[in-house]
């Protein structure tokens, strides 16, 4: 690839823009970012939905990648544009900080973080692997330089030099957050995530190796970081799309397993064989989007397989599992699914326990193995102060963990059940969890 010394540099004869209902506008001046934007491996960030199965609790959370990776550009470049003035931010890095923010999600797969529980994949790591890979986007970035591929893909992986344009895009107050908490609550009908931007935007300072708060912005932080706790309880935690991931994940493993044993697919899992393998190159995950995915699962409705059939069956039409509140003290796991082997229900594909968990913030602090970087305040004499031993508000949320667990299980089979004393046993112990 001939490197072309004018191309970092090289800016659109007009500006292209897209209508965002976050930001209004999403502008592009650069050359680089408007390729990069055309290639087929960030279009196929259209066909990966933000949220996962989340549209199966809000029906308007259909939005993808796409969308937030365009969201995420725009803050950074109004970022960039803001830290112009100041002298610790270098302008050299600017191209660097915008690609790097449009790409941060390159490597999503399908249903995202659910696809990544399923298949042990990791899509920072395959994120790295499409950046350096043999790639349209590879071959974009290369005509920078030979070295900006892997500038870009050191940023995202947090490893670059520079902590400055890495905390613009991966910190506790970042613009991949800033953009996924307004464009969630938008797409998912909430004012949770709602908090101002504008002020944040205003009060980031740059430092040598992060982004800091100017000390009046302190209140708009508390906001942020307040909207951000409302949104993982109220939304991402979500029972009901936690309930879709565990569907989505009982029908591929399901899957899986059937392939395993040799069993007859009326509809071959051609795309899926190198992820049941586990030997899967960046052809093979670019090639597996939602649609391919929901295709396999609605064909599978009609495999000869009943367990495999019911499962689909259930994801594709939203006959979801029921729910309950589960911590083990009433009965361990282990006992219900003995009474669930008993009724001759099996508990591999028809019981699943869910927990999850959720620190809104936190930082470092010696003996403490959680990597996080706090938020510095930056007062008028230039020192700085982590935002929680400033603000009451963040002190109470700071380092605390909530967490909760859910049962899910099939109402309707444990009704079917003939043995009406298992039966009665199974519905008077369901109830008692309720």
């Amino acid at each position: 690839m001939e490197v072309e010394s004018s191309y970092r540099d090289k800016q659109l004869v007009e500006e292209k823009v897209f209508k965002d209902p976050v930001h209004r506008y999403i502008h592009v001046r650069d050359q680089v970012i408007w390729d990069l934007i055309k290639t087929k491996e960030f279009q196929r960030l259209r066909r990966i939905k933000q949220l996962g199965t989340l549209y199966l609790a809000f029906h308007s959370a259909e939005h993808s990648r796409f969308n937030h990776s365009l969201g995420v550009y725009e803050i950074v470049r109004r970022m960039v544009a803001n830290f112009e003035e100041y002298e610790e931010w270098d302008h050299g890095n600017r191209l660097l900080a915008l690609s790097a923010a449009l790409l941060h999600d390159l490597g999503h797969g399908p249903f995202s973080h659910c696809f990544e529980k399923i298949f042990h994949t990791d899509h920072e790591a395959f994120t790295r692997e499409i950046i350096l890979g043999d790639t349209d986007v590879n071959k974009v970035l290369s005509r920078v330089s030979p070295e900006f591929p892997e500038e870009v893909a050191s940023v995202i992986n947090k490893t670059h030099e520079n902590k400055l344009v890495i905390s613009m895009i991966s910190s506790q107050i970042d613009a991949d957050r800033m953009d996924y908490l307004q464009r969630d609550a938008f797409y998912t009908g909430v004012s949770y995530g709602t908090f101002d931007m504008e002020r944040v935007l205003r009060v980031m300072r740059p430092s040598k190796d992060e982004i800091v708060i100017k000390e009046s912005g302190m209140h708009a932080v508390e906001d942020y970081l307040m909207s951000r706790y409302q949104m993982y309880w109220q939304i991402y935690f979500h029972p009901v799309s936690r309930g879709g991931e565990v569907l989505l994940n009982l029908a591929l493993k399901r899957a899986k397993y059937l392939f395993e044993k040799g069993y007859a697919f009326k509809q071959f899992p051609k795309y899926f064989i190198p992820f049941f393998q586990e030997n899967i190159t960046v052809a093979d995950y670019l090639r597996l989007d939602e649609m391919v995915v929901n295709f396999y699962l609605q064909e599978w409705i009609h495999e000869e397989d009943e367990v495999l059939s019911d499962l689909s069956n259930r994801f594709v039409n939203r006959e979801l599992f029921k729910y309950l509140p589960f911590d083990g003290s009433v009965i361990t796991e282990n006992e219900i699914r003995e009474l669930f082997i008993k009724a001759g229900i099996d508990p591999d594909y028809y019981f699943f326990s869910d927990s999850f968990s959720d620190m809104p913030y936190d930082y470092d602090r010696p003996g403490m193995m959680n990597n996080r970087r706090p938020i510095h305040l930056v007062k008028a004499d230039g020192r700085l102060k982590e935002i929680s031993s400033q603000s009451a508000i963040i002190q109470s949320i700071t380092g605390v963990k909530r967490i909760e667990s859910k049962l899910y299980y099939p109402k309707d089979k444990i009704l079917e059940i003939e043995d009406l004393n298992v039966k009665s046993e199974l519905i008077n112990l369901l109830n008692e969890l309720a």
